[in-house]
């Protein structure tokens, strides 16, 4: 069992997805900018727009525990921004977190998933609807919504299921946007069986 790799480990749904997939039995290793510590977890420090920092992390979380199982791309730069708004390096920087790291990590790992024929790729979605006053999130997460059809037109042939969980509300604890509910998404789509679902839209509706 190789386990689950989580970037963007923070407190929210980063960190409820690591304890979802612990409950299961499965190994944990998480990757943040700083370190991050959960029982039971292995930390990795890389900045998700890093490259070669990213790579080296996740290098090193498959020598020791394998291919992953499951990866989860949960990192996003947050920020209103009308249209613009911010400077083209700033939304440059955004598109980095929210889609190229994506993008570098998925490519990194799908291969290996695909050489085995099994695999999941997560990625933490949101914005079903754009909104004005957040450009360059909604930029990033129409730029996600793609990447997981490309992901999946290429790689899902070889038996690797990609898919995006979309959050359609602000995360917190005791809501409707709870990260524990959210995080059953992810481990849904990870035991789901083929026709795979490429997209859970998470509106608080239950």
């Amino acid at each position: 069992m190789s386990g689950v790799v989580i970037i963007g480990a923070g407190p929210g749904i980063g960190q409820a997805v690591a304890r979802r997939f612990a409950r299961e039995g499965l190994p944990v290793a998480l990757v943040a900018r700083t370190e991050r510590t959960m029982p039971g977890a292995r930390s990795f420090v890389a900045d998700s727009t890093d490259e070669d920092a990213l790579r080296a992390a996740l290098d090193a979380a498959a020598a020791e525990f394998g291919t992953p199982d499951v990866l989860v791309y949960n990192a996003a730069l947050i920020q209103p921004d009308a249209p613009g708004e911010l400077p083209a390096r700033a939304q440059l920087d955004a598109w980095a977190v929210n889609v190229v790291g994506a993008l570098t990590a998925a490519a990194h790992v799908a291969p290996a998933m695909a050489d085995r024929g099994s695999g999941t790729i997560l990625v933490t979605g949101g914005m079903p609807e754009p909104k004005p006053e957040y450009v360059s999130l909604s930029l990033g997460k129409a730029g996600v919504r793609t990447l997981v059809a490309l992901l999946d037109a290429r790689y899902g042939p070889a038996g690797v299921h990609v898919a995006s969980v979309t959050v359609a509300g602000p995360v917190a604890p005791g809501t409707a946007f709870d990260p524990d509910d959210i995080a059953e998404h992810y481990w849904d789509l990870h035991t789901q069986q083929r026709p795979w679902s490429i997209e859970v839209v998470h509106d608080g509706r239950g």
